[in-house]
């Protein structure tokens, strides 16, 4: 099919909406009628030929009084689906009353298979039959959609009886999944404040599909191979990503068969990208494709995958997800939590405001472990996932253990405004289990944020695009390994760091003659036995010193804890007392793992020098990991030299002179 055919019929069904809906529907909900009858169409279009052996098998099936027919109806379809009614949908146009069509409308719609049925539960269609037949628009839709204008059948139509004149090429399965994902990129562009949830840029998506694939392309084998994306919207990653395989694969001639999986917790979308799978002849990945949240519902938890690609939410909140599992505190899920050498339990669970992260770490749980190539994964995430999360917090915990165990290829940092519905930089995650050796142990950052193409009209916030050029670059500067300006190599450790806590010693000293509130001792005699052991302490002991003032005083530690806030004031020439931080002076440091000498190094070349007297609170010593673009690719800004800005002041001093002469000149 070539474009001016693809543009033909997406100009039509646009058309459709525009010609039956306007009055009834705002634009935004033209896509609860056209999204679901375009798939309703397709499906009824591919069903015509076997339509007369499917009711002939329905009929052999009721006299014999078999209760589950849908899997010999299905197979007298020879789809994956079927419809048991006694229409076809151009049937339905015959109709002259309302009612009738509405009833054999409603009969049409029950009479597919269960596999359709939970695509148009999850569209909701059934609930727009009403407004359409309330506003008698039921049947110019259907007629629309039946009409000879336009081919949504997998066989061409002639113009004559000899089938010489071609008058519409028929449209393959590949060819009906591009109309439908134009379909929706058209809908998401009617509605910018949805686009991009569920769908992702095709460019970028054909970028990450590259990222996976491209570095094992020789080593493609004649097998199966499974595809996964636990936030997969309308499934355009799924199906780029298959595409993209299969035609490795053929280059390299092999024999390879790619199965499709996915979760989405959007009911629409869930129904689209189901749809999608239906549409283009792949019933067993509809099977493979379930609704429901991935983080407190995860319908893939026993499988493992080979690769994975996901955009999923990034700055959404999972409160709900987390309630659902017990509460933040009580997540036991082994994907969020694991142990370190000591046996100690690390938690990775990211504040609740935002869980991208969340998403990541559920397809590292399924990595697979015993194959040759392992698993890969390309993810987009904001820049919340490489950097937010003081050391020992979830998402930290989370970027350490996957660089702790060398999982972490490359970042890619992409421009600004390349998707749909937000302007913020956006990163590509890759990650492996079955580094090159030559990657081992290390993390490539590539800046790709000058690299783009400009749109000619903005979509939604997206204002430009990666054209085949780009994404070639990058994928070269990736598997190059290249060190440039926009490409730099580090190694893992280089990302860690220690956050200690430095402590300072409380200096306190005594002011015996501060009032002690009377109300601080119950009894009238024990304020009085405490203020005369104060006084009796206070000349003997040093006032500078709290620890021989306490022990002078002979009083319990409770009682001289109640009374030290009142007799006592901080002061940095009074002598230490041991063991006991002033809370005030408490700082914490943030050591580079690459630190020459380590922690013991950094206080005391760093700390030691400035505050002899300070120690590091070893307990409270906490391992961090982030990545900093903006560290890593700083380009200091040139100053100008000396001589140069003398010389512009001067000619400003000369243009200065000149207008003040010319000012007074005037006034005179």
């Amino acid at each position: 099919m070539d474009n001016q055919v693809h543009n033909s019929i997406v100009s039509f069904i646009w058309g459709i909406a525009d010609d039956c809906l306007r009055d009834v529907y705002v634009r935004g909900k033209y896509r609860d009628v056209i999204l679901p009858m375009t798939v309703i169409r397709r499906l009824d279009a591919m069903l015509e030929e076997t339509k007369q052996a499917v009711l002939a098998m329905k009929k052999q099936l009721d006299a014999a009084k078999i209760d589950n027919q849908w899997p010999a109806l299905c197979n007298a379809a020879g789809q994956a689906f079927c419809n048991a009614s006694p229409f076809l949908m151009k049937d339905l146009t015959s109709r002259a009353k309302a009612q009738t069509l509405k009833a054999d409308f409603i009969a049409y719609l029950d009479g597919f298979s269960p596999n359709v049925q939970v695509i148009l539960d999850k569209f909701k269609f059934r609930n727009q039959i009403d407004t359409m037949v309330d506003a008698d628009i039921l049947g110019s839709v259907i007629e629309k959609f039946t009409s000879t204008d336009i081919n949504l059948s997998p066989n061409p139509i002639y113009k004559d009886a000899a089938q010489t004149i071609l008058r519409h090429p028929g449209l393959d399965n590949h060819g009906m999944g591009t109309i439908f994902e134009e379909l929706i990129r058209k809908f998401n562009e009617e509605n910018n404040e949805e686009a991009g949830e569920h769908w992702t840029p095709r460019d970028v998506v054909e970028l990450m599909a590259d990222l996976v694939f491209m570095p094992i392309a020789d080593k493609i084998k004649d097998a199966s191979y499974s595809c996964y994306d636990g936030a997969c919207g309308t499934g355009g990653m799924l199906t780029v990503a298959q595409d993209r395989l299969l035609t490795l694969a053929l280059r390299r001639g092999k024999e390879v068969a790619i199965h499709l999986f996915g979760q989405e917790i959007n009911p629409e979308t869930y129904a689209i990208c189901t749809a999608d799978m239906l549409l283009k002849g792949n019933g067993e990945e509809a099977e493979h494709i379930m609704y429901g949240s991935t983080l407190s519902d995860d319908q893939h938890a026993s499988r493992q995958f080979d690769f994975m690609l996901s955009n999923p939410p990034y700055g959404k909140s999972w409160k709900t997800d987390s309630e659902k599992m017990g509460g933040k505190k009580e997540i036991l899920d082994t994907r969020f939590n694991t142990c370190l050498e000591g046996g100690e339990v690390m938690t990775m669970i990211p504040r609740t405001s935002d869980g991208q992260l969340l998403f990541l770490l559920n397809n590292v749980a399924k990595m697979k472990k015993d194959t040759e190539l392992g698993s890969r994964i390309a993810e987009v995430h904001n820049g919340s996932s490489i950097f937010t999360g003081d050391a020992g917090s979830g998402e930290s915990n989370a970027r350490r253990y996957m660089i702790e165990n060398d999982l972490v290829e490359a970042v890619i940092a992409l421009p600004e405004n390349m998707f749909y519905n937000t302007g913020i930089g956006t990163y590509i995650w890759i990650l492996s289990n079955r580094k090159e050796e030559r990657r081992k142990g290390k993390i490539q950052l590539i800046d790709a944020t000058k690299m783009k193409s400009p749109l000619r009209k903005n979509m939604g916030k997206k204002n430009c695009e990666f054209t085949p050029e780009i994404r070639k670059e990058i994928v070269r500067i990736f598997l190059d390994m290249e060190e440039s300006e926009v490409s730099k190599i580090f190694y893992n450790k280089e990302f860690g760091y220690w956050n200690v806590t430095v402590e300072r010693p409380l200096r306190l000293r005594v002011c015996p003659e501060n009032p002690i509130p009377t109300d601080t001792f119950k009894k009238p005699e024990e304020y009085d036995s405490v203020c005369a052991a104060i006084r009796a302490a206070s000349k003997s002991a040093p006032l500078d010193d709290w620890t021989a003032f306490a022990k002078a005083a002979k009083l319990k530690a409770a009682v001289l804890k109640k009374v030290r806030p009142f007799i006592t004031e901080k002061d940095p020439a009074a002598k230490p007392i041991d063991g006991e931080p002033d809370t005030d002076l408490r700082d914490t440091e943030s050591i580079p793992f690459t630190y020459e000498g380590g922690i013991d190094a950094f206080i005391q070349n760093e700390v030691l020098t400035y505050a002899p007297d300070a120690w590091v609170d070893e307990k409270k010593t906490q391992i961090g990991y982030e990545i900093s673009f903006t560290k890593c690719f700083y380009k200091p800004v040139e100053l100008r030299e000396m001589a140069d800005i003398l010389s512009d002041l001067r000619a400003l001093e000369k243009e200065a002179d000149g207008m003040m002469t010319e000012i007074m000149e005037g006034i005179l």
